[in-house]
């Protein structure tokens, strides 16, 4: 698996030929999957391996179950959640989440192998993102939106280790416990 980090809340992963881009936020990446953590009510997705509201959906072998974001969704805009199963793996994305999640949805997310934490001004901070990592305990937590990176892994007691981007494979996991992955934007 390569994880690929372009800016903002976009990620690319990328397991043989098929590849899941989450929040693109340019029209020049393309993914096989693409899964959007924000979307308008009135937004009609273009393909139908393009995901961005709740439910449970099944492309290129992946299995992805979303949730809303109650509280932090309006008239305007749905956020949601989503535990993407795909080679073995459970990756969890938690958007553009801003206050934290639900106890029923954490519970749900609890078994996941990679989790996309957003860090920053309109996000968690990074006491509230650290906390959330603890509780849920991934292998590997990667964070978004952050202007300060490293700030997350020193949240963790960690130290800052920038990469170009995350290759590993299910095996590489099994001993990490919360580790910070902090991915330059490409």
């Amino acid at each position: 698996m390569v994880i690929n980090y372009f800016g903002d809340g976009c990620f690319r992963l990328q397991s043989g030929d098929v590849s899941l881009l989450v929040d693109p936020n340019s029209n020049r990446l393309k993914g096989d999957v693409v899964l959007r953590t924000i979307a308008s009510p009135e937004a009609e997705m273009p393909t139908e391996n393009e995901i961005g509201f709740p439910g449970e959906y099944e492309a290129k072998d992946m299995q992805v179950r979303g949730w809303p974001v109650t509280k932090e969704s309006t008239a305007k805009f749905i956020k949601s959640v989503y535990l993407v199963k795909w080679e073995g793996l459970s990756f969890v994305f938690l958007g553009h989440l801003s206050n934290g999640l639900e106890p029923e949805i954490a519970e749900e997310l609890s078994e996941q192998d990679v989790l996309f934490v957003p860090v920053g001004e309109h996000f968690l901070s990074e006491e509230d993102a650290a906390k959330l990592v603890k509780k849920m305990e991934p292998a590997a937590v990667i964070p978004s939106f952050s202007k300060k990176p490293d700030a997350l892994a020193k949240a963790l007691g960690q130290k800052a280790d920038v990469q170009e981007k995350f290759v590993f494979k299910k095996k590489d996991l099994e001993n990490m416990k919360n580790k910070a992955v902090i991915l330059k934007a490409s």
